[in-house]
């Protein structure tokens, strides 16, 4: 499969790294320096790791060029559904995630299965802690939001995340932490003055990021539509 790099910066190196093992071929790599190679690139897949005020556009001419995109940037939500809607209007292929590591993804299961089961008692506050290396730009981290989201659905006591200390009792506090070479770590923690029930996801390496990211440009290759991992994984 010939794949396109859209960012080449640490991700977009190790992505590369793990395509070339899995027998593929990198036929582009994009980054700030040459955006004009843009008009010539040719590829089966893209695969988008670069920077917030750089993603919305490396997806929208992706999806003109009729070329399915793996997008990983977090930072430019705000613009998804335009992506969207330009990708159903064109019948292209877009895949969002905010982490695709599999054991980001069974934390995400685990988080809304706890949520749901700790919503019915209002005794429980909820907080989450996030931590990732300092050359991370976006806070709080899309993995993060991706937790809030799925805490937000089910504990009702809570209205929506902040990224701020808060004395409102229905706001979600996310606390972001940058601290140099940490890949990413993410704690949700339920307090009450009996207990504390937490739970914890501890990167190791940012290799389950890229051979995730890598196994879904495999997998979207002939597909077409707005994907995500419940798509992929269905679990």
């Amino acid at each position: 499969m010939n794949i396109i790099l859209l960012g080449y910066g640490k991700m977009g190196k190790i992505i590369e790294r793990v395509a070339l093992e899995r027998g593929h071929t990198i036929t582009a790599r994009i980054d700030v320096n040459n955006q004009h190679e843009f008009e010539t690139i040719k590829g089966d897949v893209a695969i988008e790791f670069s920077h917030p005020d750089a993603a919305f556009e490396n997806v929208k001419k992706c999806i003109l060029k009729n070329i399915p995109v793996v997008c990983g940037t977090t930072g430019w939500l705000k613009q998804k559904p335009e992506i969207e809607e330009l990708c159903r209007e064109k019948n292209g292929a877009f895949f969002y995630a905010s982490n695709y590591s599999l054991g980001v993804n069974i934390f995400f299961k685990l988080n809304e299965h706890l949520a749901k089961m700790i919503g019915a008692f209002d005794e429980y506050n909820v907080g989450m802690d996030e931590i990732h290396h300092t050359e991370k730009r976006d806070a709080p981290s899309g993995t993060a939001i991706t937790l809030a989201e799925g805490i937000l659905k089910h504990v009702k006591t809570k209205k929506g995340w902040v990224n701020e200390d808060t004395d409102k009792g229905e706001d979600l506090y996310i606390q972001s932490f940058r601290i140099d070479q940490i890949p990413g770590t993410h704690v949700v923690k339920y307090s009450s003055q009996i207990d504390d029930i937490e739970i914890k996801h501890i990167a190791h390496s940012r290799e389950g990021f890229a051979k995730g990211a890598v196994m879904v440009a495999e997998w979207i290759k002939n597909k077409k539509g707005v994907l995500s991992m419940d798509d992929y994984l269905k679990f």
